[in-house]
Parts: C-alpha cells; sequence; structure tokens
C-alpha cells in the first residue's frame, strides 16, 4: 500500500509535530495495520518531557504511543494466520525468539527487544504501522478498538498478579491508583482476589478505584496508610501488595502492607537510582520481594478479560482526542492530573 500517513511526531522535548510520512510497507513476516486507538502512557509522557528513561535516550524524532489496536490492511508473503480486515490487538514488543529468555517464555526479558516508542523505534501515535505478525492478536467484533488498546497496560497487571502468585480469595494491596493500578486492580478481580484495597493521594482516583470494583480505598492526604490498612484488613494486613506508582516511599510502605510471609511486587520505577529497604524487617517477616518488567504471555488471557460484556472503562478513560489532538493530549496528562486518568488517541 503506498501513499502518505498523519504521525505526531516528537521533534524534540515538549514539542510534538504532526507531520505527513510515507505508508511503511510490511516484510514478509509482518502485517501493516491501521490504527484505530492508541492509549497514552505515562512512559510517553516521561519520553515528552525529559527526552529520555534511563538508558533510553530520544536522539532524533521520535513517534510515541505503544497501547494500541487497529485493522490489518496488507499482509505479508509468509503471514498465514492473519489477513486483511481483521480487527487485532497489538502487543508492542517484537523479541528475537531465539536467546535462552525467549525460549523459556520469559521474552520479556530478551536483550533484543524492539519496543514501540521506546528509542530509536517509532510507536503507533499515526495512522499506520508494520509489525511483525505474530505479535498481532485477533479480537472479537464486540470488542471496540480502545478496549484492545488497553490490553497492552492490563498486560502489566496480569504479569504483576501472576509474579505475586495471587491465590483466589486473598487480600491485595495496590499502591498508585493510576492508570497501571487501575488496571492491576481489573487483573488482581479477575484473577480472583478476595478484597482489593487501592491507596493514592488523590480522591478522583480513589473514586474511580471504587468505580471499578476496589472493595476500600485509602487517602493518604486524609488517613495514615497502615492504619487504615489494618482497619481494612481486620488487623491481618494484606497478602500481596503491588506498587504501581513509582515511588520510593510507596515500595517501602508495601513491605508494612503485608502480613508476616507475604509478597510484594514492584512495578513502578521511582526516579531515584536506589530506594532504601529494610532488610531486617523483610528477612525477619520473610516477605518475598519480585521486580516486573513489562510481561510476557499476557495477551489471551487480556482478550478474555476484556471480552467481557459488563467491563465498563469509562472510570478510567478520562479522555479521548484524534491525532490532530495528540500535543493537547500530552499537555492535558501533565498538567491536570488531578482529573486525568487515561488519555485514548483515535487515529
Amino acid at each position: 500500500m503506498q501513499g502518505k500517513m498523519k504521525a505526531a511526531v516528537l521533534t524534540k522535548p515538549g514539542h510534538i509535530e504532526i507531520q505527513e510520512l510515507d505508508i511503511p510497507t510490511p516484510g514478509p513476516d509482518e502485517a501493516l495495520v491501521r490504527v484505530r486507538a492508541v492509549g497514552l502512557c505515562g512512559s510517553d509522557v516521561h519520553y515528552y518531557e525529559h527526552g529520555k528513561i534511563g538508558p533510553y535516550v530520544v536522539t532524533k524524532p521520535i513517534i510515541l504511543g505503544h497501547e494500541a489496536a487497529g485493522e490489518v490492511v496488507a499482509v505479508g508473503s509468509e503471514v498465514r494466520h492473519l489477513k486483511a480486515g481483521q480487527r487485532v490487538t497489538i502487543e508492542p514488543g517484537v523479541t528475537c525468539g531465539r536467546c535462552e529468555y525467549c525460549k523459556s517464555g520469559r521474552y520479556n526479558l530478551c536483550p533484543d527487544v524492539r519496543f514501540l516508542a521506546t528509542p530509536p523505534y517509532d510507536g503507533a501515535f499515526c495512522e499506520y504501522i508494520v509489525i511483525r505478525a505474530d505479535f498481532l492478536y485477533p479480537i472479537p467484533d464486540s470488542m471496540s478498538y480502545e478496549k484492545a488498546a488497553l490490553i497492552e497496560p492490563l498486560s502489566v497487571g496480569l504479569h504483576a498478579v501472576s509474579r505475586g502468585g495471587l491465590k483466589t480469595g486473598e487480600t491485595v494491596v495496590i499502591m498508585g491508583m493510576g492508570p497501571i493500578g487501575m488496571m492491576t486492580l481489573l487483573a488482581a478481580k479477575a484473577a480472583g482476589a478476595g478484597r482489593v484495597i487501592g491507596v493514592d493521594l488523590e480522591r478522583f482516583r480513589l473514586e474511580r478505584a471504587l468505580q471499578m470494583g476496589a472493595d476500600g480505598v485509602v487517602n493518604l492526604r486524609e488517613e495514615d496508610g497502615m492504619e487504615a490498612i489494618l482497619r481494612l484488613t481486620g488487623g491481618r494486613k494484606a497478602d500481596l501488595a503491588i506498587e504501581t506508582a513509582g515511588n520510593g516511599k510507596a515500595a517501602q510502605a508495601s513491605l508494612q502492607a503485608v502480613r508476616r510471609g507475604g509478597r510484594v511486587v514492584l512495578v513502578g520505577l521511582p526516579q531515584e537510582e536506589a530506594t532504601p529497604l529494610n532488610i531486617p524487617y523483610i528477612v525477619d517477616n520473610e516477605i518475598d520481594i519480585r521486580g516486573v518488567f513489562r510481561y510476557h504471555n499476557t495477551y489471551p488471557t487480556g482478550v478474555a478479560v476484556m471480552s467481557a460484556e459488563n467491563l465498563n472503562l469509562d472510570p478510567i478513560v478520562t479522555d479521548r482526542m484524534t491525532l490532530d489532538e495528540t500535543p493537547k493530549a500530552f499537555e492535558k496528562a501533565i498538567k491536570e492530573k488531578h482529573s486525568t486518568l487515561k488519555i485514548v488517541i483515535e487515529p
């Protein structure tokens, strides 16, 4: 397919231009997808504001956006499982398939991953993208493209719950009720959690968490967090705490939030390079701590979770904008955090 497309291009920190670019051509094992919905992620905002995240530095203009879904337009000569017109969700991390991590199933740890919107690879804030076809997952006609795009952040929550070894009926505390925290709430509920407690500083986010099914919430601006968790758990504390805020203090608090023998999963990335942890407390209480890096083998489950007829994402999706409004979307995400959770761009 030849022609031009519109794309929202980050030309320098704080500046996005709507440009006209060539529509990409798929290789033999790839597919061309017309992008229908893209979620704006915190990592996109970080690249927009600072031009880097850790070792990943923006050195040339880049298209951001990695939470995406769309419609297959064309497939390469070697693709057999997809055809033009199919509706798909897009797993954004294309791995090598050959290293020990890929072969063991933990392909999220592949050292050669090509992840959408992670420098130097372009993302999906555009009208068309090309991606290896085995990272596309068909979705039912009843699922909106918006829901399909949000399978990506849901996957982080699914992986966090899996890494935490959540058992049916257990109590989960989620530190940070931003978009990832909200998706982790959905994942915990889908995995059979007995009670899920959301913790945050913003009343707006906690109200939305209750709308999404949280069994209790803790507003750290209004009450002591540990006292509230003890009250909500009948003095027992949680079985599992998942930290999604990317805050060192929240990571420390997660240790205090779980019972002896409990588990802590760290998802968020603090700005500080090192976070102090109370090692004697960890050892004395035999607390298991696990990290989460993206996800693996989550998309089939994500499609199933998002297929639920009664699943309403309106409490999470606070704004829907066009591709031309992408610069406005970034500014809103930065300046209006008190009233914004997930912004979805619809090219």
